[in-house]
């Protein structure tokens, strides 16, 4: 189902610490996925679950956290009981400084666990690509190199092609085992 009357934005700064929150678990950042994409669907959680196969009433307590933290909304065409949903823009951008805390970060778990789905659905086909290097620099230097990474990568997008997921990661080098 599509929803005419307006499209979604093109990213959505995410700046507040609820709704970094609600990121916080991979079904709804698969929420987000599906109704983001480049078709911007509107579905509605019925459709959604089954897209997902996951159970309608589990995913709605999912369905409702996005809906308060602004993430998505409800479209229109309403269809009785069932309420269509669209994500508010195509792609969600965590604001630095949200990412920047010394506490454990649900973002940051959700993202570790779609890098661990992507090595397990792609690793063998060899559609999956990872590279990794250490140099001497500040963490803030290294946090400018991502932005202006991840802005050249979406200024770069093809809309014919397929989508990929690019995650950025910085730290110290871990203690040898």
């Amino acid at each position: 189902m599509q929803d005419e009357a307006r499209p979604a934005r093109d990213v959505l700064l995410i700046e507040q610490p609820e709704q970094l929150k609600a990121l916080g678990h991979p079904l709804r950042l698969r929420v987000l996925e599906t109704l983001g994409g480049q078709n911007e669907e509107v579905l509605t959680n019925r459709e959604l679950a089954e897209r997902l196969g996951v159970d309608p009433g589990h995913l709605h307590f999912h369905v409702r956290m996005l809906l308060r933290a602004g993430l998505i909304e409800l479209a229109n065409g309403d269809q009785g009981r069932e309420k269509p949903y669209r994500a508010v823009a195509r792609t969600v951008r965590v604001a630095p400084e949200l990412l920047d805390s010394r506490a454990p970060n649900p973002v940051q778990a959700a993202m570790l666990e779609q890098v661990e789905r992507g090595w397990a659905a792609f690793g063998s086909e060899g559609r999956f690509r990872s590279a990794q290097v250490i140099v001497r620099l500040p963490i803030e230097a290294a946090i400018e190199l991502i932005a202006e990474f991840l802005e050249q990568a979406q200024a770069s997008e093809d809309p014919t092609a397929e989508p990929l997921v690019l995650t950025a990661l910085a730290h110290p080098p871990a203690p040898q085992r």
